[in-house]
């Protein structure tokens, strides 16, 4: 997949004209162009209901992404922290609506604190696998079940 190129506008009107005054088909002439269909379109389109105009390249607007905490909520999450920091994630995240009115997910809370380390990472014990069992079976059907978690 190629990378996205910005036109400017009067890149895009000369495609525009091209497209209009080839003898070819409309696809055959962007593939010959190497411009996607959808863009010449979208320019098309644009340039029909503002003109000049609308063939300027736009600024891109910053997105919000459905699962990310918007900056004020993580601007609240975080000194709740600090202040209270015998809570847990999944305590905050339990608080929070009472005292904010805004649900907060255990996980998101707890990737917010990570972030800005005020979380203790919790240590965990290595555990190896044997090559036998320390309390082998002795008799038949003494052994039912074996969990190696």
């Amino acid at each position: 997949m190629g990378q996205m190129i910005r036109r400017s506008a009067a890149e895009k009107r000369e495609f525009i004209d091209l497209v209009e005054h080839s003898g070819l088909p409309v696809g055959r002439t962007l593939a010959e162009l190497d411009v996607p269909r959808s863009n010449f379109y979208r320019w098309y389109q644009q340039s029909q209901q503002e003109g000049e105009k609308g063939l300027e390249p736009q600024l891109s607007k910053r997105r919000q992404f459905w699962n990310r905490l918007p900056e004020p909520v993580c601007d609240r999450i975080v000194p709740e922290a600090l202040v209270q920091p015998e809570q847990s994630a999944r305590q905050l995240a339990w608080l929070f609506p009472d005292k904010e009115g805004y649900f907060v997910s255990e996980s998101s809370v707890f990737r917010l604190l990570k972030r800005f380390d005020p979380v203790e990472n919790m240590a965990f014990q290595l555990v190896s696998a044997a090559d036998r069992f320390a309390h082998p079976t002795r008799r038949l059907n003494e052994l039912w079940q074996t969990d190696f978690t």
